[in-house]
């Protein structure tokens, strides 16, 4: 076991406190939507992160599930409403062909990199392991953003919700890795319209060393380092082990403008100063008997 193993089973075991760590990416940024994908607000700030209309963007539609995609992909259609003159598709479902300088070359190219709604699973399958990850991981360390709505949220994430290949309402299912640029999260999406608010409650609890973050549809949060800033329309719920509401509520709610301390943490609501969030204490959740 490596001693990064060994430290995630001690917290999960609860005899460690889990230390402040680095959970964002230490370079770039990154654009986690819930779905829906109909507010301006969101492709406009991806837009500006990756350099202006006039950026690279490559959009990648794997999760959808089809075989092949062209330049009517609907998936495409926020982008030029937003003026972008320079995207491209990519997809494969051939890991070679996801290992191979042809397919990469546009990533390497790129300020900006977009993944798109479908089952998450997919792209795992596709590009984890090969050059095509490596580069996005390039992407961002030269100052790159890397977005996605939907499964391209979740993927964000270092354990994979609903990543199961039989259906999407089994949250801890075949497929639990994602590609991390999130570190110890797991993200769920589509919150509100799906009521799926008290699903991420489930990880939580079988590995409470994560941070659960739930985004409801036409919302996103903008990491930059170990902070994001909540946009867009609605709500990102958050799950954390180690704090509870004073009515003993196991998630709460964080609204655009809201910003929230990955490393530490913590929550925070612009007022004429940044002030810490309401009801919420440093009390860790409460243990459940097994179901018999």
């Amino acid at each position: 076991m490596s001693a990064a193993c060994g430290l995630l089973a001690l917290a999960a075991a609860g005899t460690i406190e889990i230390a402040a760590q680095e959970v964002g990416p230490a370079n770039g940024a990154l654009v986690v939507v819930g779905g829906a994908m109909q507010s301006p607000e969101i492709v406009d700030r991806f837009v500006q992160l990756a350099g202006g209309p006039g950026a690279r963007i490559v959009v990648i539609p794997t999760a959808a599930g089809q075989e092949s995609y062209n330049q009517s992909f609907g998936g495409l259609r926020p982008f030029q409403s937003a003026g972008v003159r320079n995207l491209t598709l990519r997809h494969t479902n051939d890991r070679d062909e996801a290992d191979s300088e042809a397919f990469v070359a546009a990533i390497r190219e790129a300020s900006g990199v977009w993944f798109t709604g479908g089952r998450q699973w997919r792209l795992v399958d596709s590009y984890m392991g090969t050059r095509t990850e490596e580069e996005l991981w390039a992407l961002l360390e030269r100052g790159g953003v890397i977005g996605g709505s939907s499964a391209g949220a979740t993927i964000q994430g270092s354990y994979l919700a609903r990543g199961d290949t039989a259906t999407n309402t089994i949250m801890m299912g075949s497929h639990q890795e994602g590609f991390g640029f999130l570190r110890n999260t797991a993200v769920d999406q589509h919150l509100l319209p799906r009521n799926r608010h008290f699903d991420l409650i489930e990880i939580i609890e079988a590995r409470p060393e994560l941070l659960g973050i739930g985004l409801d549809e036409n919302t996103a949060i903008v990491v930059q380092g170990d902070r994001f800033e909540v946009i867009g329309e609605s709500y990102v719920a958050i799950y954390d082990n180690q704090s509870t509401l004073d009515s003993g509520g196991l998630f709460y709610f964080l609204s655009p403008g809201d910003q929230f301390d990955l490393a530490e943490r913590k929550a925070y609501r612009p007022t004429r100063q940044m002030e810490p969030l309401g009801r919420i204490e440093a009390r860790p959740w409460p243990r459940r008997r097994p179901e018999r």
